[in-house]
């Protein structure tokens, strides 16, 4: 673990007084980091357990408010707008470590994309042939998944795969073309079979790391990643935010 930069560190992404915000958690401090290198590039994930002390109020929230489902995404399921006040204090929490650990020029800034909580609840036979294969958020260079764990029960792992044709683990503007052509053979293959989450390693799709479904656990990694949720469809397939796999997401793209 690298210490905090001695140069000029980025801006926090809010001005406000820690009194002028209701997070709707309290955050564990200090934070206790690991970094778990994956796959054969050893890229860094990082994972922080009993990131939060307390969930309840933002439990709270997610039983109050609509979800909907996502059309700007592949996400088999539903969504609802995070707090902002939350997602303020997760990233004024992280945002130095997540510039040490992947090494991020100090001149550019967070920006926000996408802030959900989030719920499958997708039946595996209604799942496009997109959503039946690990997917990658972005080829972008610095764009981060921060996705929070929020429920006690047991629920699907997030877990990460290589392109076994390729090879790849990450895709990025330089790789993606090939990575597409490559795929698209495995999509054809599959199109006639009946639909179901893809939840185990095959001739295709290699799983090289997985990291489990915790309550409080907080993990980021690269959007670039190849990854998917193993999901387990007597647990995970709930539109119910007291019961299902919910999680808090925040995407960030930093430039």
């Amino acid at each position: 673990m690298t210490e905090p930069h001695s140069q000029t560190v980025p801006k926090q992404v809010s001005s406000a007084k820690p009194t002028d915000l209701n997070p709707m958690v309290r955050v564990n401090k200090p934070l206790k980091p690991e970094i778990h290198y994956i796959g054969e590039q050893k890229t860094p994930v990082i994972v922080i357990d009993d990131f939060t002390a307390d969930i309840s109020e933002l439990q709270h929230c997610a039983n109050q408010i609509d979800f909907n489902l996502d059309k700007g995404s592949y996400y088999p399921g539903i969504r609802a707008k995070l707090p902002r006040d939350y997602v303020i204090e997760v990233l004024n929490h992280v945002f130095q470590l997540i510039y040490d650990v992947y090494k991020i020029p100090t001149n550019l800034r967070i920006k926000p994309q996408a802030t959900y909580f989030s719920l499958i609840n997708r039946q595996p036979e209604s799942l496009t042939t997109l959503q039946r294969i690990p997917h990658f958020d972005t080829p972008a260079p610095y764009y981060f998944a921060l996705l929070q764990y929020l429920n006690e029960e047991d629920h699907g792992a997030t877990a990460f795969f290589k392109h076994i044709p390729t090879q790849f683990e990450r895709i990025t503007q330089a790789n993606m073309d090939e990575y597409f052509r490559a795929a698209e053979p495995y999509l054809q293959e599959l199109a006639p079979h009946p639909a179901k989450y893809f939840v185990e390693s095959n001739q295709y799709y290699q799983q090289h790391h997985q990291i489990e479904y915790k309550q409080h656990r907080l993990v980021i990694y690269p959007g670039n990643l190849l990854h998917s949720t193993l999901v387990c469809p007597k647990t995970d397939i709930d539109s119910n935010p007291q019961t299902g796999r919910l999680t808090a997401n925040i995407f960030i793209n930093v430039s």
